[in-house]
C-alpha cells in the first residue's frame, strides 16, 4: 500500500497500480472550504415562471428544492465517489442567482480536517442544477446544464482560486 511520503503520479492508485485511497494520516488538520458553480441555461419558458426569487411547480418551490438537494448531495459525496474520505462538514451553503438566461448555483462547503471539500463543494453544486433541471422539466427538455467547476479553495498545502 502506497503511503503519503512516497510520491505517485496519481494520487489515488497504489505501487502496483491498484485504486487506493489516499492516506491523510500524516496531514495536519486545518480549516478548508471549497467554493463550486454549476451554471444551468434556462429557456425563456422557464425564466417566464420567476417570481419573488423562485420558480414554482407542481412539485414545490424549484430553487428551495434544489438548495436542500445541493446540502445533502454534499454531505453524501463520498457515497457517490468510491474514493473520497468520508468528512465531518462544519457547513454547507447553497446560493441560486438567476442571472440573465442561466441560473447559477454556488456551493461552499467548510471543514476542519486533513482533506479538503472540492469534491463536496462540487456535488453539491451539480445536484442542485440537476434538481433545478428535474423540477422545470414539466416546461420544456431544453435546458442545459453547462458547467460545473471548482471557483476556490482555501486550506491545506495550497490555496486555489480559479481564474
Amino acid at each position: 500500500m502506497a503511503n503519503a511520503s512516497s510520491p505517485q503520479p496519481f494520487s489515488h492508485l497504489d505501487d502496483q497500480n491498484r485504486p487506493a485511497m489516499t492516506d491523510i494520516s500524516d496531514k495536519s488538520i486545518t480549516i478548508r472550504i471549497a467554493v463550486a458553480e454549476s451554471r444551468i441555461w434556462l429557456p425563456e419558458v422557464v425564466r417566464r415562471q420567476f417570481s419573488n426569487g423562485d420558480i414554482t411547480t407542481r412539485k414545490g418551490a424549484v430553487f428551495q428544492t434544489a438548495i436542500i438537494a445541493g446540502i445533502m448531495a454534499a454531505k453524501k459525496t463520498p457515497e457517490l465517489i468510491p474514493l473520497c474520505h468520508t468528512l465531518l462538514l462544519d457547513n454547507c451553503s447553497v446560493d441560486i442567482q438567476l442571472a440573465e438566461e442561466e441560473a447559477v448555483v454556488r456551493c461552499t462547503v467548510k471543514t476542519t480536517g486533513k482533506t479538503g471539500v472540492e469534491m463536496e463543494a462540487l456535488t453539491g453544486a451539480s445536484v442542485a442544477a440537476l434538481t433545478i433541471y428535474d423540477m422545470c422539466k414539466v416546461f420544456t427538455h431544453e435546458m442545459v446544464i453547462r458547467e460545473t467547476k471548482l471557483i476556490s479553495k482555501t486550506g491545506g498545502k495550497r490555496d486555489v482560486i480559479v481564474p
